[in-house]
């Protein structure tokens, strides 16, 4: 029973939503982080502020090429991003699993959105401009990595020239970067956050990286790091009973959730990761009436539907995975990765001909290159193999 129960930690992206912190005063104690429990967690180097966002001589100079037109008084925005995009014969590519400081991600090409943002960020700053990082206020949504089920934010940020009478625009005041247009079109709300918050949750993506390994201990450094740069930053201290629970501290655990909860009772990864410790205490009654509230306060969300149907195909049950899937579809039939799952299931079922059709209308909703290149070479492995 255990080992199919939803547990969820925070992965690529990040946060939930949360309430205005600006009356809230946290302080990290003790009791919320518990170094007896990772005695050789100090063993594990967490990357600097100026590590995370530190870019070499060649990338300096591409951005000053790209910026700056005839002098350092005319400043191109929209050069910037474009030659960010433009580097490489592919561009730049996107991979979920990029949790790379701005230097690495600047020399391999390669970013999820909060790598780019991080990358953009340090190559604007450097040129003169400036830069606002904004948490994108997504609906809950999960992806499945090694048994695992990943809370997936988003973030973008903006670039504009300084408001500075010596400083002119080449173009455009200000662009937005983001791997996903798609994000901007819809008009999701956003938020202007901090740097450190920044930081927060790349501390975060980086122990769940070390969680998804088993390395527990490098774990529990990113996640303390992640809490203590932004103690307000709700999700690491979800992450933090998360790992908590893994290695049996179950009070630990417990005080970790209700802190989240304290600053922002209505997380319900917070909520849905309690029940499930509850459940691992014997606290059945308990566990129970959290898990219904999460369940029915989720049940409109198409990616709540999703991740059942990814749990269910995980163990062999693609028939109940396709019925999760298409009520997740009757929700919202333009999500890639909902009618990728359905294309799974009706693979596994043994129907080649709605696996394709589906895959091919995955591949016509991605919202990047390396997206759509992924389902066509499955649509032309059916095609060859059918």
């Amino acid at each position: 029973m255990k080992a199919r129960v939803l547990f969820t930690v925070l992965t690529i992206l990040i946060i939930c939503g949360c309430k205005s912190t600006a009356q809230i005063q946290t302080r990290v104690t003790p009791q919320l982080l518990d170094d007896s429990l990772f005695p050789s967690h100090h063993y594990y180097s967490v990357e600097s502020a100026d590590a995370v966002f530190f870019l070499d001589e060649d990338a300096q100079r591409f951005a000053e090429r790209a910026v700056l037109e005839k002098s350092i008084t005319e400043k191109n925005v929209k050069g910037l991003v474009k030659a960010i995009f433009d580097r490489s014969d592919k561009g730049m590519r996107y991979l979920t699993t990029a949790n790379t400081v701005a230097n690495t991600t600047f020399n391999n090409r390669t970013a999820n959105c909060l790598s780019l943002s991080i990358m953009t960020f340090a190559l604007a700053e450097h040129a003169g401009l400036e830069a606002t990082f904004y948490e994108v206020k997504i609906p809950e949504y999960w992806t499945r990595q090694s048994g695992y089920s990943m809370l997936n934010g988003h973030i973008n940020l903006r670039v504009s020239v300084p408001e500075d009478p010596l400083i002119t625009s080449v173009g455009s005041r200000w662009a937005d970067v983001d791997f996903d247009p798609q994000m901007l079109r819809d008009q999701f709300p956003r938020v202007s956050v901090s740097k450190n918050t920044v930081l927060s949750m790349f501390y975060n993506n980086k122990g769940a990286d070390a969680l998804v390994a088993n390395s527990y201990t490098k774990a529990y450094s990113y996640f303390k790091a992640a809490a203590e740069i932004d103690p307000l930053h709700q999700q690491s201290w979800v992450n933090l009973g998360v790992l908590y629970r893994m290695v049996d501290a179950y009070e630990q655990s417990e005080r970790a959730y209700k802190h989240a909860l304290s600053l922002n009772e209505d997380n319900l990864t917070a909520w849905e990761n309690l029940s499930i410790l509850y459940y691992y205490q014997d606290r059945h009654q308990e566990a129970a009436t959290i898990k219904e509230m999460v369940e029915t306060r989720r049940r409109n969300n198409p990616f709540y539907h999703y991740i059942l149907g990814e749990q269910a195909l995980e163990v062999g049950n693609a028939e109940i995975a396709l019925v999760h899937y298409q009520k997740g579809l009757r929700l919202d039939n333009t999500r890639h990765e909902i009618l990728f799952g359905v294309a799974k299931a009706y693979h596994e079922l043994g129907d080649v001909s709605k696996a394709q059709a589906f895959l091919e209308r995955a591949s016509r909703h991605s919202p990047n290159d390396q997206e759509k290149q992924r389902y066509a070479s499955k649509v032309a492995s059916l095609a060859s193999n059918n």
